[in-house]
This record gives C-alpha cells, structure tokens and sequence, in this order.
C-alpha cells in the first residue's frame, strides 16, 4: 500500500488506526506513555516549572513511536493523519482503561483482513 489512504471521518480513521496499532505490547506502550505524557503535563501546569510542559510530548510520542518501529514495524499514523492520530490515542487509551483491548484486537484483524494490510 502506497498511496495515501483518506478518510471523510474520525469513525472512519479509527478502525484504521487500531489496525497500526495491531500488537497488544504497541497499544500498551501507547497508553502508559500517554498517560505518563499527560501527567507530566499535569504536573507542570500545576506544581512546576513550567519549562517541563516540553516534555510531555516528548515522553508521550517518544514512547509510543519507538513502539511502532520496535514493535509494530509500522511508520506511526500520526506522520500523515496528526489530529485524528491524536483524537485515537485518546479513544485508544480511554478503551483499554475499560477492559476492550480484546475488542481492539479483533477491530485490527478485522481491518487488516478486509483491506490486505500485512
């Protein structure tokens, strides 16, 4: 696959996305280096110093794109599709946090299946 893949929806990118993220060990790299990410954050707006506000992308997106060329093997979705990348991350997380990574895991083989992704 090549050419750029476009999609009209978030609801459309999502199940997308889930299939880049295929490998149970990325999606937990992704969402304890999310969460990390949003703490530092957290932590920098509230108590200080500021400055360490720049590290909170750099721990959340450092950890999660080194999973996908360690883990996944795959080039991170968010280098083409940035703000839905963004918005998945967090429906992503906010599904684990729920107890459906199973359900992640059948939406990234259903997608790989149905669009001959490897």
């Amino acid at each position: 696959m090549t050419e750029k893949m476009t999609f009209d929806s978030f609801e459309e990118f999502y199940p997308y996305y889930i299939s880049q993220h295929s490998r149970r060990g990325t999606r937990m790299v992704h969402f304890f280096g999310t969460l990390a990410g949003a703490g530092i954050a957290v932590n920098a707006v509230v108590r200080g110093p500021r400055r360490s506000l720049l590290l909170a992308p750099v721990v959340g997106y450092g950890a999660a794109w080194l999973s996908h060329f360690l883990i996944e093997k795959n080039k991170p979705a968010s280098w083409g599709y940035t703000l839905y990348s963004f918005q998945g991350d967090w429906k992503m997380l906010s599904d684990i946090a729920r107890g459906r990574d199973a359900q992640l895991q059948q939406l990234a083989d259903e997608y790989k299946a149905s669009h001959d992704i490897a």
